[in-house]
């Protein structure tokens, strides 16, 4: 059963809190210990690079370390059942992304409700991807592209780094909005290797966050077509946002900081607060720049509207497509 927008919503006001009395006296000594941040995935990535980035700001003007813990596996479910299964005192923090969006209607035997059991903390970035193809696809522009696939119906593939992750459900999306495009999808354990098949002309098509295809693009080897966030990117300014064509096109990657549901809110509140300073710190700016991403910000009620959102968006794409997980 896909989660309730309402339930993550009413978590995101703080309506499931104890009581304000209790709150206000953890709040005023929290944090007293390391807390943990809990990331899905393996260290090293975009996920846990930007977990390290916010947990050392809060380390250094909250007085306590900010550790991260790396449970990679089942798309992030590890990680998010730890935390939905943690004591909700603020000392278990989870690295929300596009994942647990995605995963709510992935996955049909969940453990837990995303929306329900994790109350959302604060927005972090919003990241795009990048649609890539083979040179030797007479395209050079998004419309040229729709106009040769559907031309050439299921000759065209497009690689992704495994099915329900955000590269792959991204093209599902651009297939859908484009008029239902014939692109068989050819999942890889990775988006590298999905790269390197794209190079070779294995596969004509992959979406993929800018860092590991930006260097092809600039040497000609692949063939930037467009970004799927709304905006273009700073980084390929010359090359359209795919919603200038296909109009209800976006698609990109979110991150941000959850907690146990019934952590108090006015934890809830400090930790947001210094997220936000972050994320309007020049050199905090740049460091996200590294990673082809862009501040969200808000507040814990605004990163819960986001996240709903989400998981509203990807559940239709996914169910039309029919991709589904045991």
């Amino acid at each position: 059963m896909t989660p309730s927008r309402r339930q993550f919503l009413h978590l995101a006001v703080g309506v499931a809190t104890p009581s304000l009395l209790s709150g206000r006296a953890c709040a005023d000594i929290y944090p007293a210990r390391p807390v943990r941040i809990m990331v899905g995935f393996a260290a090293g990535g975009p996920n846990d690079i930007l977990a390290r980035l916010v947990g050392q700001w809060w380390s250094e003007r909250l007085g306590q370390q900010f550790i991260v813990e790396n449970r990679p596996g089942a798309g992030s479910n590890i990680a998010t059942d730890a935390v939905v299964r943690a004591s909700p005192d603020g000392y278990t923090l989870l690295l929300v992304g596009s994942s647990n969006a995605i995963n709510a209607t992935l996955y049909e035997n969940l453990d837990f409700n995303f929306l329900r059991d994790i109350a959302p903390v604060a927005g972090l970035t919003r990241g795009a991807l990048v649609m890539v193809i083979h040179p030797s696809i007479p395209a050079t522009t998004i419309p040229e592209f729709i106009a040769y696939a559907k031309a050439n119906p299921g000759k065209l593939s497009y690689g992704s780094g495994g099915v329900g992750g955000i590269t792959h459900i991204a093209a599902e999306l651009f297939k859908q909005e484009a008029g239902g495009l014939d692109l068989q999808h050819v999942p890889y354990r990775g988006v590298a290797p999905a790269i390197t098949d794209l190079l070779g002309g294995q596969v004509q098509v992959v979406f993929v966050n800018l860092a590991p295809s930006i260097g092809y693009i600039g040497s000609g080897k692949l063939r930037a077509l467009g970004i799927t966030t709304t905006a273009r990117s700073e980084a390929l300014p010359d090359v359209p946002a795919i919603g200038e064509f296909v109009p209800r096109y976006e698609a990109s990657s979110v991150f941000g900081i959850g907690a146990p549901k019934d952590t108090p809110i006015e934890i809830i509140d400090r930790l947001n607060k210094q997220a936000n300073a972050a994320l309007a710190d020049s050199g905090f700016k740049m460091r996200l720049r590294s990673l082809d991403a862009t501040g969200l910000g808000g507040s814990p009620a605004d990163f819960g509207k986001v996240m709903a959102g989400e998981t509203e968006k990807w559940a239709r794409v996914m169910r039309l497509a029919k991709i589904r997980l045991e």
